[in-house]
């Protein structure tokens, strides 16, 4: 057995990237958090592989049983995983404002399909393994790969039994032309189009009705808020959605919209580094009984503990990070710099830097969930720890002096 779970870990750190960057930096760490996730490993096989020069893997590669490495890392469709009923109880739920609907503290974050090229069959396998995982919810939009992230989280769910399917949430408002798919997708309000759009996301999800229907942005065609949100409010109340919400609008956008009626949700971008919402919008929610679930808590990979300034330079140029501020030059630098802060904190849990940077968005007082995209099953079980981690108040001491010190991002550094 233990024998068996050797290769399994070598088969992930051959594989996997992000995790083998993580064991050259600190091998005790990556197999300690390992074990932890239940991965057999003795004593004497900690020590043993915590000698291995990463230049050998390579070669290990080649003893490794190709089915036991699809077994471990595609989720081993086909056939029963060993996830127990007590792994999904020990994932915590809270209410997700006023929609009746309890979410775990994480959910899977479908966005990351429009990060560059990535392979169908890993992102079903991340999918379903963080629902045999616990988790509970996945956010999605129809214009992540121009309808297509929608279509994979129908594959991945089509055989799934209804009691163990997640919510799903997607968005509308972001329209591309298919003529001219290379275009930036535009910012429409207009009603007609919502309904289109909504319909055309039923279809590719293979839904009857979709748990929570989002704004993405405010509209651009001159549309005003009042109308298209008065369209999802209708859309609720005809049944097609369970709740509705905004994502990117800021506190008087929502006061308008709260006046026609009840915003169920907000999905604002927060993280360590950029951490605006806190001053103004997460503050209204919690007044208002909004549900927050935000996005990119670990700005978009940089505060995952693997991230590096060569791998930035490894970016592929349709992946937008390549030539955004925070990946480059000194923004990067700063950032890594409150990455690297993170890691004794994550130490002293047992968790990864990851998890500590999804659980301080979580601490935030008025914050439902936290969105987190993985590109495979082990990249999930780098930050399924976020949904049980509690931060201490001298850990969100210690992060607001790193904030401080690096000069990382902007906003209020601590709740």
């Amino acid at each position: 057995m233990t024998h068996q779970s050797v290769e399994i870990l070598i088969g992930k750190l051959v594989t996997d990237e992000e995790l083998r960057e993580a064991f050259q930096q600190n091998p005790h760490a990556v197999l300690a958090w390992l074990r932890y996730q239940g991965l057999q490993l003795s004593s004497l096989e900690m020590e043993a592989l915590k000698a291995i020069n990463p230049s050998e893997l390579s070669g290990l590669a080649d003893m490794i049983d190709r089915r036991l490495q699809k077994a471990s890392l595609r989720g081993r469709q086909g056939r029963q995983m060993t996830r127990t009923t007590q792994d999904t109880e020990t994932l915590p739920t809270t209410p997700l404002g006023t929609t009746g609907m309890r979410i775990t503290r994480v959910g899977f974050g479908g966005w990351t399909f429009a990060w560059g090229n990535q392979d169908d069959a890993d992102s079903i396998a991340a999918i379903r393994h963080a629902v045999e995982r616990g988790i509970t919810w996945i956010d999605t939009a129809a214009v992540y790969g121009l309808g297509h992230s929608e279509e994979i989280v129908a594959r991945a769910l089509r055989d799934m039994p209804a009691n163990d399917r997640p919510y799903v949430l997607t968005k509308a408002g972001l329209v591309w032309d298919d003529r001219n798919r290379a275009a930036p997708p535009r910012r429409v309000g207009d009603p007609l189009s919502i309904r289109r759009e909504l319909e055309a996301s039923l279809r590719r999800l293979e839904v009857e009705r979709i748990d929570l229907y989002q704004m993405h942005w405010p509209a651009e065609d001159g549309i005003p808020l009042e109308d298209y949100w008065g369209t999802l409010l209708q859309l609720k109340a005809e049944g097609k959605v369970r709740a509705v919400g905004l994502s990117n609008h800021d506190v008087r956008q929502l006061d308008a919209a709260e006046r026609l009626g009840h915003v169920d949700t907000l999905q604002p971008p927060f993280s360590a580094i950029r951490r605006e919402v806190a001053a103004a919008e997460l503050p209204w929610c919690a007044a208002h009984g909004t549900g927050v679930i935000v996005y990119s808590p670990m700005q978009s990979g940089l505060l995952t503990g693997t991230f590096s300034v060569a791998r930035a330079a490894r970016l592929d140029t349709d992946d937008w990070r390549s030539h955004a501020p925070d990946f480059t030059g000194l923004g990067l630098r700063r950032n890594l710099a409150l990455a690297d802060a993170l890691r004794p904190i994550a130490e002293r849990h047992g968790a990864t830097v990851a998890a500590v940077a999804v659980a301080w968005t979580l601490a935030w007082p008025g914050v439902s969930g936290a969105i987190v995209g993985a590109r495979s099953p082990a990249q999930v079980d780098g930050w399924i720890g976020a949904a049980a981690l509690a931060l201490t108040d001298t850990d969100l001491a210690e992060i607001a002096g790193a904030i401080q010190r690096t000069g990382a991002g902007t906003g209020p550094v601590r709740p």
